[in-house]
């Protein structure tokens, strides 16, 4: 297939993939329709057939396309188009970002699309060739890799895309995969502490916060797509930069000297552990209003590491983000 430019923005269309039920007695990818998840070969299996295919990989039909596509509301999903007739080495491409989708451990779902066994998903996605790697996020799709690259590359590509996600305070997670859905858990249960955070956070109970800082560096360093390690070592940072500084005293300095900008970060850093959320938010984007260059660029992170403390789902960091848009452009 030619190479031609990717242009799908918004929201896709699945109306067309809409098939009637198959007949009474019909058996699951009988004449008359596609089989649903698991047919066409067995989780695991090569490239082709419907299920899952890793803890965090799974082969797409129309049955379980658009509940994938719902799944990047919470995390992203990458879906890769690949046509083993047409182009073998793009079915090497498909295996290797369900590879690192486990490497990843829950930072995106990898969606594989055979073109040749479900020619419906690509018109409706209107692909323009293969291979194609497609980056959902919250239901919208922008174009990511137009090139089978070898594995090592794919692996750096995705952790800069991951590093990028995370700076922008998405860290979400999807949780592993069974018979082709994610598992669907107790909103209300606590969920369990991943044992490789247990020594960070015993170290915040003890009140400190430095340790901390050094155990979740340790995190991010071996594995930098890690963003709830991120998110962690955010947090850490915060509570060690605020320490036992008294609010109204720094809320003074801060008032007496409006350009000092270590003055400025502490009062956002204790009014956002103090709840007041918005007012860290806006004193931030006051000041890179104000400032030019290298400071301006110094706040900007600073409350860029605030949204991934508070967390990308909440309100307030949304238009958060829209007003340091507007501050800086």
């Amino acid at each position: 297939m030619s190479q031609q430019p990717f242009s799908r923005p918004g929201a896709v269309d699945l109306s067309a993939l809409k098939r009637p039920a198959p007949p009474a007695g019909g058996a699951p990818g009988a004449a008359g329709g596609p089989a649903g998840p698991g047919a066409g070969g067995a989780p695991g299996a090569g490239p082709g057939g419907a299920g899952v295919r890793g803890a965090y990989a799974v082969s797409l039909d129309e049955q379980n396309f658009q509940a994938t596509l719902e799944a990047s509301m919470s995390a992203p999903v990458l879906l890769v188009f690949y046509s083993p007739s047409r182009m073998p080495e793009s079915a090497q491409l498909a295996e290797d970002l369900a590879l690192l989708s486990d490497e990843f451990a829950g930072r995106f779902l990898a969606g594989l699309v055979d073109i040749d066994a479900v020619p419906q998903i690509a018109q409706a996605m209107q692909i323009p060739s293969v291979p194609l790697v497609v980056a959902v996020l919250e239901g919208r799709p922008a174009p990511l890799l137009q090139d089978v690259v070898p594995l090592e590359e794919l692996r750096t590509a995705l952790t800069q895309v991951m590093q990028q996600l995370a700076s922008q305070g998405m860290t979400g997670r999807h949780q592993p995969l069974t018979a082709g859905v994610a598992e669907v858990e107790d909103p209300d249960a606590e969920p369990p502490l991943d044992p490789r955070f247990v020594p960070a956070e015993d170290a915040l109970q003890r009140g400190d916060a430095a340790a901390a800082v050094a155990e979740y560096q340790k995190l991010v360093d071996a594995n930098p797509a890690d963003t709830e390690a991120a998110a962690g070592l955010a947090r850490s940072k915060l509570l060690q930069r605020a320490g036992t500084a008294d609010l109204n005293e720094a809320r003074a300095a801060a008032a007496a000297a409006p350009d000092d900008i270590d003055a400025q970060l502490l009062v956002a850093d204790l009014d956002l552990l103090g709840g007041h959320v918005e007012d860290a938010f806006s004193r931030l984007v006051d000041l890179v209003r104000r400032t030019r260059e290298g400071d301006r660029n110094r706040v900007r992170e600073h409350l860029v590491e605030l949204f991934g403390v508070v967390g990308n789902d909440d309100p307030r960091v949304q238009r958060g983000r829209q007003n340091l848009a507007s501050a800086l452009f």
